[in-house]
């Protein structure tokens, strides 16, 4: 997909191979976890920009994603397990982390996962396009949780370039609502940092 985010993604020479999509995906789980497992305790009740998550109850989805990852990565269906990982305790969420993402590691380890079509709960997508929508996921929700706890997190340019290449296309500006689970876009400056023009294309307000 073309749109106007090109400028900010990495000029490539000629002949050279794209970059692999699991490269940005490990990125956005690291940065997704060191995120999680740095929240203050007094701010795990707290809301968050997602309406239906508290801080608590937002890290538990995340860690159900990434064994959703997991279990994607082995030909697995994701609907086989929750959205929300219920089984955790905040004394065991990092252990429970830690684990799925090695998994999660382990079963997308072989290149040919790239082009292999994965079942995800909202359709199949060949490996590389769902390595790209589970990056801009735990970005998002990294973002979140961020934004709930008044940290900082420290956004990686390739993974942000990877995500906003291909968000018009993975979730069009409209409609918005019922089965496309997000709100209407916020208009933010042409100027705005990578991170704030992705989630604002999201529904969120910088």
């Amino acid at each position: 997909m073309t749109d106007n985010t090109t400028h900010h993604t990495a000029h490539r020479n000629p002949g050279t191979a794209p970059a692999d999509p699991r490269t940005a995906l490990w990125k956005a789980v690291a940065l997704a976890g060191a995120t999680l497992t740095t929240l203050p305790p007094e701010r795990l009740d707290g809301p968050t920009p997602c309406p239906d998550y508290t801080v608590r109850r937002l890290c538990d989805h995340l860690v159900a994603v990434l064994r959703r990852v997991a279990l994607i990565g082995r030909g697995g269906d994701p609907l086989e397990l929750p959205s929300v990982a219920d089984d955790l305790t905040d004394g065991d969420r990092e252990a429970a982390w830690e684990t799925a993402a090695r998994e999660a590691e382990d079963a997308w380890s072989d290149p040919a996962i790239l082009s292999r079509p994965l079942h995800l709960p909202f359709g199949t997508l060949p490996g590389a396009a769902a390595a790209v929508a589970y990056t801009t996921e735990f970005t998002l929700h990294t973002w979140d949780l961020a934004t709930a706890a008044g940290l900082r997190p420290a956004w990686d340019p390739e993974v942000l370039a990877g995500s906003l290449a291909a968000m018009r296309r993975a979730v069009p500006a409209e409609p918005r609502g019922g089965r496309v689970p997000f709100a209407a876009v916020v208009e933010v400056a042409a100027d705005a940092a990578d991170i704030d023009r992705l989630v604002s294309w999201y529904g969120r307000k910088p």
